[in-house]
């Protein structure tokens, strides 16, 4: 009996790796079913490795932190600019998301051009004279 004991721990020992590799590899995450401060940190995250040389594409952006809290847009000529805003950081617990919570990054025809106050500062730029 002791034996079949040690045998026993012995697997869940071993299986606990591959189980817990197979879990994070090939479960995904859904932003939309996490809590608040597991999306922050996870846009947080998510955004933090972003360059504009990424060469990221807006709807690639939306299907992996979803959709975002904040957005704008404007556009002009044959250009779009959009503004989009994802919370990665409370300020204030009071139910309402405002733009200092979030980070921004700025699309050019749905490729992303600058991210954080410099998107902000260039879209503040593109669209002053046409607001």
């Amino acid at each position: 009996m002791n034996k079949r004991i040690w045998w026993l721990l012995a697997l869940a020992v071993l299986c606990y790796p591959v189980v817990t590799w197979l879990v994070l590899n090939y479960y995904p995450d859904d932003p939309s079913k996490m809590l608040w401060s597991d999306r922050e940190a996870f846009n947080h995250k998510y955004i933090s490795q972003l360059t504009t040389t990424n060469h990221l594409l807006q709807n690639d952006l939306i299907k992996k932190l979803g959709g975002p809290d904040i957005t704008e847009a404007e556009h002009i000529g044959t250009d779009t600019y959009q503004l989009m805003y994802y919370r990665t950081k409370r300020a204030i617990s009071d139910g309402i998301t405002t733009t200092d919570e979030c980070t921004a990054l700025l699309f050019k025809n749905q490729r992303l051009i600058a991210l954080d106050t410099a998107a902000v500062t260039l879209y503040q730029q593109v669209t002053k004279p046409h607001a």
